[in-house]
């Protein structure tokens, strides 16, 4: 199978081209899932589940664009007896082709990680050998190596909101549709802590709706999660209302959700308010120095007319304090998380 050259994703953006297979090359900037294409090794690296299996069915489907019969086989590195790696690339008695995926690296027995570093000089003509490594320090060598050696993709995880709202954007554009920016914002504000559960929400509003993408929409299909969302809550909060953020809370817990979220949302838009006060005199530039799109900058600027450094400097405090209740330190989770809702309320202003 000669390996494919990545051209034009399926987005219809341009494509990266890939790293020379050459040892001893200067290892280029990461591929992205969609730039994924076969090649005799590939390595699939970062912790986002749902891009590596992106990039790995990529990186099949091409191959079957090649050989619609070529043979796919998947190997688990955390189970990987020697030798298998071997065995499975081997040539058979009709030459055919063949993709092995080896994944879990990132927690792959010893053999496993010797016996993929050994492939990385001898690829085996005919065959794309795919590895995937979640991330950490495990196999340092192999990964290395496999760099400089081979095409990389990189899946990080997508931690901002500004990079989460890109990705939806793009989900939208691979399907032909566009949505309202407030749609966007909505839509990652209900979903945004799961990717995967991000991408089945634009995929829901895709299938299920026509035209250009309101925030209504998101709403008719999203809004009790929006409401009992722990950004939801922390906005009541942040804004001084006590009583709502309490009562989205409740109902948020009654419904079986878990504390620890919560207080990580509080947290979140507490630090883009510490983030945006401390850069307050730089004007727009703030914004690309935060990694943040101009409209959150814009958001935190206002929302710090209610607040005093006093003020910020005790809620963060009280979310602090929340946060290692609701991990162990505390005897009563929902109670921690429900004082720091309205410590950080009664924060504001002062």
């Amino acid at each position: 199978m000669p390996p494919a050259a990545p051209s034009r994703s399926s987005s219809g953006s341009s494509s990266r081209p890939a790293r020379s297979g050459a040892r001893g090359r200067a290892a280029a900037p990461g591929l992205s899932w969609e730039d994924a294409a076969p090649a005799p090794v590939v390595l699939v690296t970062g912790p986002e589940e749902l891009l590596a299996e992106r990039a790995v069915a990529r990186v099949v489907a091409l191959a079957r664009e090649t050989d619609a019969d070529v043979e796919v086989t998947r190997l688990d590195a955390g189970t990987y007896v020697g030798g298998q790696l071997a065995v499975t690339t081997s040539p058979s008695l009709f030459a055919e082709d063949k993709v092995v995926v080896l994944q879990g690296l990132e927690h792959g027995s010893d053999d496993a990680v010797a016996d993929a570093l050994a492939y990385l000089s001898a690829p085996v003509a005919g065959v794309v050998v795919v590895l995937v490594h979640g991330g950490g320090t495990r196999g340092k060598k192999l990964l290395d190596a496999a760099r400089a050696a081979a095409p990389t993709v990189v899946c990080e995880r997508l931690k901002t909101p500004a990079d989460k709202e890109a990705f939806v954007s793009a989900e939208l554009r691979r399907a032909g549709r566009r949505a309202e920016r407030q749609a966007v914002t909505a839509l990652v504000e209900a979903l945004g802590s799961d990717l995967r559960e991000l991408a089945a929400g634009v995929a829901q509003l895709v299938a299920d709706t026509t035209g250009v993408i309101g925030v209504e929409a998101v709403h008719r299909y999203h809004g009790g999660r929006i409401e009992a969302s722990g950004f939801q809550v922390a906005d009541a909060a942040l804004a001084g209302d006590a009583g709502r953020a309490v009562a989205l809370l409740r109902h948020a817990l009654a419904t079986g959700l878990d504390p620890v979220p919560f207080v990580a949302a509080l947290a979140a838009r507490l630090r883009t308010l510490a983030k945006v006060g401390a850069l307050r005199g730089r004007g727009g530039s703030a914004a690309a120095a935060l990694g943040m799109a101009p409209w959150q900058v814009d958001r935190a600027l206002a929302e710090l007319r209610r607040w005093t450094p006093e003020g910020l400097a005790e809620a963060i405090g009280a979310v602090a304090q929340a946060d290692a209740e609701v991990k162990g330190e505390g005897r009563d989770r929902e109670f921690a998380v429900e004082r720091a809702v309205l410590r950080v309320a009664a924060a504001t202003g002062r």
